[in-house]
């Protein structure tokens, strides 16, 4: 599904189930895979490669280059960047590994390798790579948790709330 307003480059490859919705626009050799959801106003840049079962919420930019693996989830307003200051031709685009959950408003930076499994909090500035299954937050992001601590206090705060 395309929605309105979509501006495809050349050479993009949309896999099976996609949804794309309003006035996104893609870059040329950009590849998404099989059923991953695209939110409104995102901005994905060339040859980009976002895996299978994504979810990318609205505003969410994406440089060239940049990729993004299996089972994502980025929130809204998140920009993952590739170009350092003072620019150069050099690109070192970010690198978001499987079964990351991205929060909204996160910065990550140039260079930046989010391992498999992390958890990256709201409002976050990912300045260096983030180690495997570790939950990190702030300004810069610096780790607090492991993903099993968060699963488990997350399954504690669902069922206090929903008093199971």
């Amino acid at each position: 599904m395309l929605g309105k307003g979509v501006v495809l480059g050349r050479s993009v490859s949309i896999g099976r189930d996609v949804k794309i919705w309003n006035y996104v626009v893609i870059g040329d050799e950009t590849v998404i895979g099989d059923g991953t959801v695209v939110g409104s106003f995102c901005d994905i840049g060339k040859r980009v490669v976002i895996g299978r079962n994504c979810v990318i919420q609205a505003h969410v930019t994406i440089s060239n280059e940049c990729r993004i693996g299996n089972n994502v989830f980025i929130g809204p307003n998140t920009s993952i960047l590739n170009d350092k200051f003072p620019f150069s031709r050099h690109l070192t685009p970010a690198v978001v590994e499987d079964n990351v959950i991205i929060g909204g408003c996160v910065t990550v930076l140039p260079a930046v390798k989010i391992c498999e499994g992390s958890v990256v909090a709201a409002g976050a500035v990912v300045t260096k790579d983030v180690p495997p299954k570790t939950v990190v937050k702030g300004i810069p992001a610096r780790p607090v948790m492991t993903r099993s601590e968060y699963e488990e206090k997350r399954r504690s705060f669902l069922k206090e709330r929903l008093h199971v």
